[in-house]
């Protein structure tokens, strides 16, 4: 009996123990990859830190995000993307040292930290190896996707002397890779703390400005190539900061793209630009821009239908433009938008033509009722190279035969406007004609027309 109790007592404890272990594991590791996560993360970091104060040993830490990773759970739903999640872990541990470190942060973030003794030469290999690795295509049983990744790197104790501040300057320098485009890496430069702490002051006064009315819209006009006549106006937000000055749309659309805060900030466009186009004659057209972030708010056909509401303007005078990136993160839902736009006598525009991989395919999908051809095509007219000068003329004779309203955006030139009107071109824009204007000066442009224009060419 007393032995027999020694041996349930001893296999109590081994249990527990078996338990506790499996406690401990779960707490420190990410469920769905089995990868390390934060918490293991950064106490791995500290004790790695503090090896480095020894000299002779820096520590190199990568921030990765998945370029593409919202498409493909967009798309394909979440099951795919914890595959594809599942197969990066893998992919991860192949083509990094036994001495490295991989976590998962959460969401479509991961980090590798490890050893270096060159840093410049060590880390860039480690990420451009993890680089090459993640922009393979990934075998998710019935669908085969290609995402690539966006690294920050810092240094310790160069760049940080604990796990936060570290984690920080690295979560920086990621920032500055995305931002720089998809597929790259970047190290972390103190700068990057400087351009950290003005980003978030210009998100702070951009969510004032919006209250206290800083933003206005200038419009340019889109004219007749044939005849030089004004067939309507493209609103173009301008921010007028009271310290800052004219703050320019490169700077804070992203930014508001990013934060949200482009919703309501478009929401006020469609209102604001319909109302002030109530004022113009009937035959002429309002185009606005929709981005991306505007295009997945549930309250986008909502808005529209209350603009136009509030303003009285017919809805055939609206005309929405959107690129495909606007559609391609979730394609049918927003072939569905633009059906319910299309079913309120709203006109669709496909803008920027020429420049993405989709286009053809999103035009048999949905009868757009215009295409805009991309500026950079047609500066490409008045090309001293000839190949560039045909490619730029094949684009637009492409676009025109297509059979929809064409608009060429960018136009400088009178030999620009001759090629784009012996094309076939319905309707052009740009600085040939007039730059963006205030909606004070449009009564007396169109009173004086864009013909004066058309004609002295």
């Amino acid at each position: 009996m007393a032995g027999g109790g020694w041996v349930a007592t001893h296999l109590d404890v081994t249990e527990q123990r078996r338990s506790e272990a499996k406690i401990t594991h779960m707490a420190q590791h990410d469920a769905l990859t089995d990868l390390p996560n934060r918490v293991l993360l950064r106490e791995r970091m500290e004790h790695a830190i503090a090896v480095t104060r020894n000299g002779g040993v820096d520590l190199a830490v990568l921030m990765l995000d998945l370029d593409r990773f919202k498409e493909v759970n967009d798309t394909l739903g979440h099951p795919a993307g914890d595959s594809l999640l599942r197969a990066v872990a893998a992919r991860l541990r192949e083509c990094t040292t036994e001495t490295a470190l991989i976590a998962r942060l959460g969401g479509d973030e991961f980090a590798v930290i490890d050893y270096v003794t060159n840093p410049a030469v060590e880390a860039a290999g480690l990420a451009e190896s993890i680089g090459r690795a993640l922009c393979e295509p990934f075998d998710l049983g019935d669908h085969r996707v290609t995402v690539g990744t966006s690294i920050g790197i810092a240094i310790a104790p160069r760049d940080g002397s604990d796990s936060d501040v570290i984690m920080k300057s690295a979560d920086l320098a990621l920032y500055s890779a995305k931002s720089g485009g998809r597929g790259a890496y970047r190290f972390f430069e103190p700068e990057l703390d400087e351009l950290m702490h003005a980003r978030r002051n210009l998100e702070h006064d951009m969510r004032d400005a919006l209250a206290d009315r800083q933003f206005e819209l200038h419009y340019q006009p889109f004219v007749s190539a044939a005849t030089g006549e004004t067939r309507g106006f493209e609103a173009l937000l301008r921010w007028h900061h009271p310290q800052r000055g004219l703050v320019t749309p490169s700077e804070f659309i992203p930014l508001a793209e990013e934060t949200g805060l482009i919703v309501p900030l478009g929401e006020w466009v469609l209102r604001t630009a319909c109302a002030e186009a109530a004022n113009w004659p009937a035959h002429v057209r309002i185009a606005i821009n929709l981005s991306p972030a505007q295009f997945r708010s549930k309250e986008l056909v909502a808005v529209i239908v209350g603009a136009l509401a509030s303003s009285g303007v017919a809805p055939h005078r609206l005309e929405l433009e959107v690129t495909e990136t606007v559609i391609m993160h979730d394609s049918e839902a927003a072939f569905a938008v633009l059906g319910q736009l299309r079913e309120l006598g709203v006109r669709v525009a496909l803008d920027d033509f020429g420049t993405g991989y989709s286009s053809l395919s999103f035009l048999q999908r949905f009868p757009f009722d215009k295409i805009k051809i991309d500026r950079s095509f047609v500066s490409e007219l008045s090309s001293p190279s000839a190949e560039a000068h045909h490619l730029a003329r094949a684009v637009v004779r492409f676009a025109v035969s297509l059979g929809k309203i064409t608009t060429a955006e960018g136009v400088e030139t009178k030999e620009q406007l001759d090629i784009l009107r012996e094309e076939g071109c319905v309707e052009t824009q740009g600085y040939y004609f007039s730059r963006p204007m205030p909606a004070s000066s449009i009564t007396s442009m169109l009173r004086r027309g864009a013909e004066a224009a058309y004609h002295a060419a």
